[in-house]
């Protein structure tokens, strides 16, 4: 065999070996360096599907989201066979499958089907991901229903975890939705909430598991209402990018990625995008191996 052909044969094997074991990492942002695992993480309230034209189109959200290269991405606004807004479709599994992602999806309500046999009608976050998922919980914290005339504050669910096995270390990912109402009392109450099931995972000299909290809070970075988060937690974009909301022209800032100690951001950003009401944020961070 001639040995150009031979070289280019070797080349070609390499190559393959190379695109086969690769480790599901977007092309951009810092490398594993043996003592810290990079991971790109976004938060993205994508409003059941629904652009900011008010169209529905799953595969124009799915598109976006295979934009941002993203390792894990905790969603809001999730719909499983919800209702006709979103055609009853499983908002959730749909775009996994169209992502070749792994699903977690953690409902806020789970109703009665609108006829017998059908699936019930759920609502919730949700938490994508490359990596393998080696657990979850649906945590209840503090929340004033919108599906009851007459609510009172009270535990329920909606309050995802999954914890994320991310080239041998696991990494806590919460995906949550705050209370969008002025008044700030239930958001006050879900992030005391919050802080102490995320609490829960440290252990008795307080060293806490590498945590990733993600989600649409409804209140901006000075809230006083948020202002215990920062004690425990980092916020990703707390001078870059830009506001979330409203999409199209936003003027806050609502939607974060906050990681705890053990995850150092290495940058941030704000896509621009009409996919959804929101825009989604995205963060490139360093998560550290060992204690």
């Amino acid at each position: 065999m001639p040995v150009r052909r031979r070289i280019a044969q070797l080349l070609f094997a390499a190559g393959l070996l190379s695109l086969t074991t690769a480790p599901p990492a977007h092309s951009s942002g810092p490398r594993d360096d043996g003592r810290h695992v990079p991971l790109r993480v976004v938060s993205y309230n994508i409003h059941s599907g629904i652009g900011s034209d008010q169209v529905f189109d799953l595969r124009r959200t799915a598109e976006t989201i295979r934009s941002l290269k993203a390792d894990v991405v905790g969603l809001q606004e999730v719909d499983s066979h919800w209702d006709a807004r979103s055609e009853w479709r499983d908002v959730g599994r749909e775009l996994a499958d169209l992502l070749g992602m792994r699903l977690y999806f953690a409902p806020i309500y789970s109703l009665d089907p609108p006829a017998a046999g059908k699936p019930r009608r759920e609502f919730g976050v949700a938490v994508l991901s490359r990596f393998p998922v080696v657990s979850t919980t649906n945590h209840e914290i503090t929340r004033l229903s919108t599906q009851d005339p007459n609510p009172e504050p009270a535990p329920a669910p909606g309050f995802g975890e999954a914890v994320v096995r991310a080239r041998g270390v696991d990494v806590h990912v919460y995906s949550t939705h705050l209370d969008y109402r002025g008044d700030p009392s239930v958001r006050r109450a879900q992030v005391a909430d919050t802080r102490r099931i995320m609490a829960e995972d440290c252990d008795s000299r307080g060293r806490c598991p590498r945590q990733v909290l993600v989600g649409d809070f409804n209140a901006e970075p000075g809230a006083p209402e948020l202002a215990p988060l920062w004690n425990e937690l980092t916020d990703a974009v707390p001078n870059v990018g830009g506001p979330t909301f409203p999409a199209a022209d936003p003027v806050k800032r609502i939607d974060y990625v906050t990681v705890s100690e053990g995850v150092a951001v290495r940058s941030a950003a704000v896509p621009e995008t009409l996919a959804s009401d929101h825009r989604p944020v995205r963060a490139d961070v360093t998560v550290r191996r060992g204690n």
